[in-house]
């Protein structure tokens, strides 16, 4: 078996659920000739033809649109947005079409939103968002953030086969820098959290390229005496609840990171619970590692200081431990 990166994960498992199901289907823009903007879909066209490689005008509500109406209608679309960014062109058909339908009268809308999101690339304010909690607290959409290539396949397998609408968030950072051997058929649950890595001094809950970033400063700070449990949330809704309250009985120490803004990002509502459910267990305050209020820069040194990282969350585990 070959090492294949999360990028050639996320092909393979959609490939695999196309071959399998032949309601599965994708659409979006420059899919099938170029590939997709990062060549996810690279060969899906010779592959499966048209009209299950749809390419589509730049109309990312249309887009969205056309998915809701045919995953309605029975069929199983895979949207590709180029950037995370652009969905907000398309945020009404998601929150007031695919998230309502089930609800108002019991349809099913299984459809996949890819939405490839983050910074580390440059790509400045209109390529490098991490829009997730925008539609974490739309009742009716589930929100999945792969941090490995395991759960780059696993997770959109899962999705494709779904029933309900998946926003699917893969982070660019990570497309070709993780690489790992995949065997047989890779499932990974929706709504199951994973423990990256066992500790006991302090947990840091986190999830996408953030996880990329705990795991080797988890790994530094075991150098220096400190065992720092890694809790890779995985999926943002539905939420593995119960992992994320035994690590912090267990550690009693909590840092949580994400990519997205602070104020409102989605490390709030992780802090929320634990207060209302885990408070008893504390002995040091909940700390929140998010980006700054800002634009994502593009100038390499700006998005540096705009964004978490390696330093700015060892230094948030060492003060958390030592409080």
């Amino acid at each position: 078996m070959s090492e294949i990166t999360y990028l050639e994960a996320i092909r393979e498992g959609m490939r695999e659920e196309m071959l399998r199901d032949g309601n599965v289907f994708c659409i979006g823009e420059d899919i099938g000739t170029y590939g997709g903007a990062f060549r996810v879909t690279q060969g899906f066209l010779q592959e499966f033809g048209r009209p299950r490689i749809l390419d589509t005008p730049l109309s990312e509500s249309a887009i969205l649109g056309a998915s809701v109406g045919a995953a309605i209608m029975g069929l199983r679309p895979v949207a590709e947005m180029q950037f995370a960014d652009f969905v907000a062109n398309g945020f009404n058909m998601l929150v007031n079409f695919a998230a309502k339908a089930h609800y108002r009268w019991g349809a099913k809308v299984p459809m996949v939103v890819r939405l490839p999101s983050g910074g580390g690339t440059r790509g400045g304010p209109f390529h490098a968002t991490n829009p997730e909690a925008w539609f974490a607290r739309v009742p009716g959409l589930k929100v999945v953030c792969p941090a490995t290539v395991r759960d780059a396949k696993g997770l959109i397998k899962s999705a494709i086969r779904d029933d309900n609408p998946v926003l699917y968030f893969e982070h660019k950072f990570l497309y070709r820098r993780l690489k790992d051997t995949l065997e047989g058929e890779v499932l990974v649950p929706i709504g199951r959290a994973r423990v990256a890595r066992e500790g006991r001094h302090v947990s840091l809950i986190t999830y996408g390229s953030m996880v990329y970033h705990g795991m080797n400063v988890a790994l530094e700070l075991a150098s220096e005496g400190v065992e720092v449990e890694v809790i890779d949330l995985r999926s943002l809704v539905p939420l593995d609840e119960e992992t994320v309250l035994e690590s912090v009985r267990k550690t009693n120490r909590v840092v949580v990171c994400h990519e997205d803004t602070k104020t409102g990002g989605f490390g709030g509502e992780i802090a929320a619970r634990i207060a209302e459910k885990a408070f008893e267990h504390l002995d040091a305050p909940v700390r929140r590692l998010g980006a700054k209020d800002t634009p994502v820069p593009h100038a390499p040194q700006l998005e540096d200081a705009f964004a978490p990282q390696p330093a700015d969350i060892k230094k948030a585990l060492l003060e958390t431990v030592a409080y």
